[in-house]
Parts: structure tokens; sequence; C-alpha cells
């Protein structure tokens, strides 16, 4: 299980990447792409997927027969990481630096002194428009050094680093001929002249490394929500609901993008499928109120040497199973009611789970519930797994954690539920 993640983590240095790896693995068996710009003719028994922006995807089963709802399982494919600036080469007599910009609240101090790459996509002149590459350096081709201790003696008493100075990677000496656009145009096979516009990255190629009870990588945060949601998807059945597997961009920058949870992504996909299966209105919206979904998104584990840091009473720990999230103040979904049904089905699916919530003084993130929510309402839960050093370039996960995840979405995908009232739910 974690040699495969750490092999989909690498083959997904970007998030263009990651969602044109789940678009391989779902073709492979059978999966059939639909077009937001095209007429959807959607059979019962297949399986369907949707791609918006090249970085978000949402893939369902239609089950043979009629269903109750949908079952609907949300991760995200981005990760903090420095992106290229349009212009990104500034030369001095000494070197090449690339200028960047920091993408998402990274752990600046982690990305110093590491083999770094570059991904993501290209954008080029076709015969009648626009085409896209994606593209991957693959091999260590930047850094950002520190500066010596002997030259910075206040090194090891915290030291604040200036995004336009500090964290600008060099990539050659001045005296070579350094040119992004060729090195591209070698990568796509074309003209450097016939390239548009690109969307690259900074990544940590370092390979991930399994070792004692413990997986660590770079962008575990959240692929490996992204991994084990697929491959609970694709193994489940469609049964008397439809499993929605739903992987969104840009959730590090508030995902307020075209193809961000605060989108109109799912709800258009949802009511087009619908729709197409000859559904009403009224019958999209009664499927809607015995449907769930679960955010997934990695969660603060109780770290070694700061478990002050975290709620006494909400101390997750590594291989402890799936954290439920909490917040008074709903910056995470998970309220009694969806709480309550996710534990019923975890009972089923035989994983053990944990609470989390931020000490009441310390301000926690967001993830993906609450804003997926304001497009269209659904029970929902945010649930994750506890990793440490979140955001850093290389962080750190239980062993066993992914497998427990992708058993509790198997039997999620497979639950149907029937709202009898507001605070009584039949789980079948």
């Amino acid at each position: 299980m974690n040699r495969n993640l750490l092999s989909f983590i690498e083959a997904s240095p970007s998030a263009f990447h990651a969602v044109e790896n789940v678009k391989n693995e779902l073709k492979a068996l059978g999966f059939n792409e639909l077009c937001e710009g095209e007429k959807w003719c959607i059979e019962k028994g297949k399986g369907y997927f949707v791609i918006r922006g090249g970085s978000s995807v949402i893939a369902f089963k239609v089950p043979e027969d009629d269903f109750s709802g949908f079952m609907i399982s949300a991760a995200h494919s981005d990760s903090p990481a420095f992106k290229l600036k349009e212009n990104p080469e500034v030369k001095d007599k000494f070197y090449v630096r690339l200028g960047v910009e920091k993408y998402g609240g990274m752990i600046d101090s982690t990305w110093l002194d590491r083999p770094l790459s570059i991904a993501g996509r290209v954008l080029v002149k076709s015969e009648k428009g626009v085409a896209t590459h994606l593209v991957d350096f693959k091999e260590p081709c930047a850094l950002i050094p520190n500066v010596a201790i002997h030259l910075n003696r206040k090194a090891n008493e915290g030291v604040s680093l200036n995004a336009s100075v500090d964290l600008l990677p060099f990539v050659s000496l001045s005296d070579e001929d350094f040119s992004l656009n060729e090195k591209l145009s070698q990568l796509i096979d074309g003209e450097k002249e016939d390239i548009l516009a690109a969307d690259l990255f900074l990544y940590n190629c370092e390979k991930g490394v399994c070792w004692g009870d413990f997986v660590s990588a770079p962008r575990l945060d959240d692929l490996q929500c992204v991994f084990a949601s697929l491959k609970a998807f694709k193994e489940a059945e469609a049964k008397a609901s439809m499993p929605v597997l739903a992987v969104f961009d840009n959730e590090e920058v508030g995902s307020s993008t075209r193809q961000g949870a605060d989108s109109d992504l799912m709800s258009i996909t949802l009511k087009k499928l619908a729709f197409s299966l000859g559904l009403s209105e009224s019958d999209f919206f009664q499927r809607i109120a015995n449907s769930m979904l679960l955010s997934c998104d990695n969660a603060h584990g109780v770290h070694p040497n700061h478990s002050e840091m975290t709620d006494s009473n909400h101390q997750c720990r590594l291989n402890g199973g799936v954290v439920v999230k909490f917040n008074a103040n709903q910056s995470y979904c998970t309220d009694a009611l969806s709480s309550a049904v996710l534990k019923r089905i975890c009972e089923k699916a035989e994983v053990k789970t944990q609470p989390y919530t931020n000490r009441a003084d310390i301000r926690g993130g967001s993830t993906l519930g609450n804003i997926s929510g304001t497009q269209l309402s659904l029970l929902s839960a945010d649930i994750g797994l506890a990793q440490l050093a979140m955001h850093s370039s290389f962080e750190t996960a239980g062993s066993k954690d992914t497998e427990d995840m992708s058993k509790l979405l198997k039997e999620f995908f497979e639950t149907s539920l029937k709202v009898k009232s507001q605070g009584e739910i039949e789980i079948l």
C-alpha cells in the first residue's frame, strides 16, 4: 500500500499531474471522460469523470438501478509550493535565479538546501487554438541555499525569510546560457516561440521513504487522501447510492477559483448527471437530501516534542485511526449528526476514529467541507489522517493510516442513507 502511495506521489509533482494520474487510472478501468461543454449521455452501470482546469476532477459510478443519493468524498490535488513568475529569469553577474511567489502557507525553511525540480503545464499554439502539455523536469535543477552560519551568526536564533530575497532559487551560473523556455520547448518537443503561457511550480524531488511505523514524503497533504480515496472508489460497488470521487485544486489558497471547491463544479456535475438520467429537479433535490460528503484532508498529529500545542483531550496519534475534525466556528463542517452517521459507518468498516479540535487559543486552518457546502448543501463531515510537519516540503504520516482511510471510504461509498427526519437517519 505505502509503496504504491509513494509511487503516486512521485508521479504527481503538481496538481495537474495528480489529476492526470487519477484520469489514467480511471480510464484503465473503462471510465468515460465527459466534457462540460458538450451534451452528456449517461448510461446506467457505467463510470464517468469530468475534469475542469486540468487540476480538478469529479468521477462517479452510475448504479444499474435507481439510486437514493450521492456518497461523495472530496480531497485536494494541490500542496504549498513556489510558483514561477511570468518572466522568471533573474540574472546578475554571478547567478541566474528564478523569480517565484509563495503558493499557500508553506514552512519556508524546509525548502532551503533541498534538491528542487520544476513541474506544471505549458500552453502552446496549436493549429486551431491552444494546446496543453504537462511538463516535469524530474531531475534536480534548482536550489535555495541557506546563508552560512559564519556569515549569519544568528541563524539558529530564528530567522525571518524574505520571499523576494531569501527564497529565490538559483539554477545556473550567470555565464551559462540558461533559457527556461528553451528547456520547456525541449520537454514538449516544440518551438519556444509557440509557448503562450505556463503554470510552473518548484517541487521537492526527494523520494518518499517508508521507515519503522511511518511514511515520509513530499505532498502527503493531501495526496495521501487523494490516493486512499481513489483506491476506495475503484474498489467500491455502486449499490443503492452513487459513489462520487471529487479532487479539487486550489484548496491551499482558499478554493475560490473556477476549479476550486468554492466553484460550481460539483453542483453542475451532479445536476447534469441527474438530468441526463431523466430525473426532474425535484428528484435531484430529493437525492441530495439523502446524500453525504466526506471532506478528506490530513490532520495534525500530536508532535513528539511539542504535545502542548494540541488540546490535551484531542491529541491524535499517527496510526491511531481516521481523524474526525471539529470546530465550534465551523472551520470544519462536522457536527453531531454527521459525526454520529460517520461513526456507524466506521463501525461497519471496522476502522477506528479519533476526534481532533484545535486548542481554544490557537487558530486552525480550514478545508473543503464548508467551502463546498456554499455551493451544494449536504450532510458533511471533515476527516483526515494524522501527520507531522503539515505544509513542510517533506512530511510524515503513519504507515497504517492510508489503509484505514481506504477501508472507511469503500464502506462509505457502498452505504446509502435515508433521512427520516432532521434527527433520524437510516444507514443502509
